[in-house]
């Protein structure tokens, strides 16, 4: 079901590592029309798009609150129960990462600090609709929330009578969220990067979504809005060996088919001689699964690869710089230590990328399409910014003065050294013995 490709040659990973393309630019041209008239219409035109793309003709587009702390009562008690459990683990996971505030005295008299601080404002998208991803509001409000962001709004496409899932309801709610707005596509991220009578603007906008709402993130970024990370179809690479269960590996390389017709699997192994057994057992199980359509579209360009040896296979890899990466060979820890750029590994043959999807701990919003080789995996880092400051004394100026005159004038930036050179004028006028400020 995969093509499979035996030695392939460097000269041919430029193309191998390539994602399936997808032509934008109609695509941009229908988003950035979308986005324009919400700029200018504000609610009245969100309330329109939802009426087309959502088919409801509800007009609330914020959810009330009794709705959200209701919403538990209509999941089953073994789904609350998983979700508790994952939220427990993101947040310790999460809590663990809190950076420490630095300071530094470079230097005599000069004293550099720095300050983390919780972005202000924070937007979060959560697909929604006949497959809501409730799982993406543990793995966005929690780290807001641990990382004090003053305000934390969602947004999330309705049902045609207008409601939200009570699972994401309910998710929001055990991660402390209970601003949420019941629309959806590019026209939700449009209303959080201008703001309309209801929806606030936002400093930074959070989460996956189809090509709409990716092109809109993007279109959003230009306009002055930050994002989280650059994203595209989903993709995992798998290496395995002699010692990997078929049955494991191929139940992978389907729960990464399933995400869609765009989505991408490699599988990198050193021994061709196991690829009959993962596929034999990929055929079996692909016959129960009901996304077998998007599961064949993802399969066509999808690729088994063999390499002749680790050093090859690894060096690939790292090129490719996978969204997941699994290693389910015996040696996992060893060929992990060579792992340069992925957005999330999971080490071994008990652990499959639906653990990291959901409920280890780990954040499932990770960079994709090559990206994972300069760009990290949502953290508490991507809630918060930090700030410097600096300070120094009229005892320290005299000992970085001079270097820094030197280099304004070297750069012919004048006013730079004048702004130096007239304090140094100043201190050695006024003082005897150079006035030593408190440090805050």
């Amino acid at each position: 079901m995969m093509q499979k490709i035996i030695h392939p040659p460097k000269e041919t990973w430029g193309r191998l590592v390539e994602r399936p393309v997808i032509e934008n630019s109609e695509l941009e041209k229908q988003v950035r029309e979308i986005m324009i008239n919400v700029r200018k219409e504000g609610d009245s035109m969100l309330l329109n798009y939802r009426r087309l793309f959502d088919k409801c003709n509800d007009d609330k587009l914020a959810v009330p609150f009794e709705d959200i702390e209701n919403a538990g009562k209509l999941l089953d008690p073994e789904l609350k129960d998983a979700i508790r459990l994952a939220s427990s683990n993101i947040e310790k996971f999460h809590t663990a990462q809190k950076p420490s505030d630095i300071k530094v005295t470079t230097m005599p008299g000069v004293v550099c600090s720095r300050k983390t601080m919780p972005l202000d404002r924070v937007g979060l998208y959560v697909p929604g609709g006949t497959a809501p991803l409730f799982s993406t509001v543990l793995m966005l409000a929690i780290p807001a929330r641990i990382a004090g962001c003053r305000e934390v709004v969602i947004a999330t496409p309705p049902g045609k009578d207008g409601k939200v899932h009570p699972a994401i309801l309910y998710s929001a709610y055990m991660s402390g969220i209970t601003t949420i707005f019941a629309v959806g596509g590019a026209h939700a991220v449009a209303a959080m990067t201008f703001g309309t009578e209801t929806v606030p603007v936002v400093d930074k906008l959070f989460g996956p979504g189809n090509q709409y709402v990716t092109m809109a993130k993007q279109l959003a970024s230009l306009w002055g809005t930050a994002i989280d990370l650059p994203a595209g179809p989903s993709e995992v690479a798998i290496i395995a060996d002699g010692d990997t269960i078929p049955e494991f590996v191929s139940a992978d390389i389907l729960s990464q088919a399933e995400h869609g017709e765009d989505s991408q699997v490699i599988l990198a192994v050193t021994e061709k001689e196991i690829l009959p057994a993962i596929n034999a057992s990929l055929e079996k199980q692909f016959k129960s699964m009901p996304r077998r359509h998007e599961i064949e579209g993802s399969l066509k360009h999808s690729y088994s690869l063999v390499f002749e040896n680790r050093d090859l296979l690894m060096e690939f890899i790292n090129l490719y710089a996978p969204e997941h990466l699994i290693i389910a060979t015996s040696d996992y820890r060893e060929l992990s230590a060579g792992v340069r750029n992925a957005g999330s590994v999971f080490l071994g043959s008990y652990t499959p990328e639906s653990v990291g999807d959901y409920a280890s701990g780990t954040n499932h919003t990770l960079p994709t399409n090559g990206y994972a080789r300069a760009w990290s995996g949502v953290s508490l880092e991507s809630f918060l910014k930090n700030i410097t400051f600096q300070e120094v004394s009229s005892a320290g100026l005299p000992l970085l003065g001079n270097a820094t005159a030197i280099m304004a004038a070297a750069e012919e930036l004048e006013a730079h050294k004048l702004a130096v050179t007239v304090r140094l004028e100043y201190i050695k006028k006024t003082f005897e013995k150079p006035w030593e400020p408190s440090i805050h």
